[in-house]
């Protein structure tokens, strides 16, 4: 079983990066699962602009870089997204890097590790009805860093409670998609 550890942000300047190396730092741990960091930003993903829509295009993309993209989410039986939360919403990026694909996504579990003021949690219930959206299932529990209490400016510091907080969402995300493996045929 494989499960992709995405980050969300491409911005330069980035507190996903940290954020995503202790998920996939804590998830190599467990021996449950093949856990793999997939760093959105090493795709240069163009906006969705293909001439075919994704639900319709049966995995088959114009685009080079979406074609890299497909190969390495359908590769996964899972994933966690690493996210931010921009002006209450989601990041761009990742909302885009979703929305250029289609089959790839489908029945696969995915729980959220957000970040940001509030914790990303405005993000993350946003991303609960988009993912559904394209039949992957959202485990309920999230990992919520918040920017004054698990960062020292840039610098990422998780309060203690954090990795139990993290190691409930693994356990529920190596659950579901061990229950969606029939789905996915």
């Amino acid at each position: 079983m494989r499960i992709g550890i995405v980050i969300g942000s491409t911005r330069p300047v980035r507190k996903g990066g940290a954020v995503g190396a202790w998920v996939h730092r804590i998830a190599t741990e467990r021996g449950d699962a093949e856990f793999e960091l997939v760093d959105l930003r090493d795709y240069g993903l163009r906006l969705l602009d293909a001439e075919v829509v994704p639900s319709d295009a049966h995995g088959e993309y114009a685009d080079e870089a979406t074609r890299a993209w497909s190969r390495t989410i359908g590769s996964f039986d899972g994933f966690v997204f690493v996210t931010a939360e921009y002006n209450h919403g989601v990041p761009a990026a990742l909302k885009n890097a979703v929305d250029v694909l289609w089959p790839e996504w489908g029945n696969k579990a995915v729980g959220f590790v957000g970040y940001g003021f509030d914790g990303a949690t405005r993000a993350v219930e946003q991303w609960r009805s988009i993912v559904a959206a394209t039949f992957m299932v959202a485990v309920r529990p999230q990992v919520a860093l918040q920017n004054f209490a698990d960062f020292d400016g840039d610098d990422f510091r998780p309060l203690d409670r954090r990795e139990r907080e993290l190691t409930s969402l693994l356990d529920h995300v190596v659950r579901m998609t061990e229950a969606t493996a029939s789905l996915r045929g």
